[in-house]
C-alpha cells in the first residue's frame, strides 16, 4: 500500500485524509506490530511537528474504524498492524518481545467454535501463542547438572 492507497482507505471510512494519518498508516505498514513509541518515531521521522497526542488520536482513531488493528498481549504494551478481519494470531517471544502473525490453525476461523459459548454470538477470537524466536532461542545456553 502507498499514500494513495492509504487514502482510499480513510475516504471510505469516512475519515479525512490528513498528513499525520498518512504518516501513522505509513509507520504501521513500515513497522508491522510496532508499539505507539516506535510508531510516533517513524511518524516524526516524516512529520516531525507532529504531536505525540495527535500521533494517539489518529491511532485510535484507525483503530476504532477497523483500518488498523490494536493487539495487546500480556504484559505487554499496545501495537498496532495494517492486517485486518482475517481472525489470525500471534506469537510473542516471552526473551525479547518480538511479535508475529499466525494464520488460523485450520480451515476457516476453527477458534470461533469453542465447546461453550454460554449464549454468546462470537465474531472473533483471540489467541497468543508464547515461546521464544530463533534468535532468542540460539542464545540459551545449556546448565549442566
Amino acid at each position: 500500500m502507498d499514500d494513495s492507497d492509504f487514502e482510499q482507505v480513510l475516504r471510505a471510512a469516512d475519515l479525512r485524509v490528513t498528513r499525520p494519518r498518512l504518516a501513522v498508516l505509513d509507520a504501521v505498514r513500515q513497522h508491522p506490530h510496532a508499539d505507539t513509541a516506535s510508531v510516533l518515531t517513524a511518524v516524526r521521522d516524516r512529520e516531525p511537528a507532529v504531536s505525540q497526542q495527535a500521533v494517539y488520536d489518529v491511532l485510535a482513531a484507525l483503530a476504532d474504524a477497523g483500518i488498523v488493528r490494536r493487539i495487546q498481549p500480556a504484559g505487554s504494551v499496545a501495537r498496532y498492524e495494517l492486517r485486518v478481519g482475517d481472525n489470525h494470531h500471534h506469537i510473542v517471544c516471552r526473551t525479547c518481545g518480538v511479535v508475529a502473525d499466525v494464520d488460523c490453525a485450520i480451515g476457516a476461523a476453527p477458534c470461533l467454535e469453542p465447546s461453550e459459548a454460554h449464549g454468546f454470538v462470537i465474531d472473533e477470537a483471540e489467541v497468543v501463542y508464547w515461546g521464544q524466536c530463533p534468535d532468542c532461542a540460539s542464545q540459551v545456553v545449556p546448565t549442566s547438572l
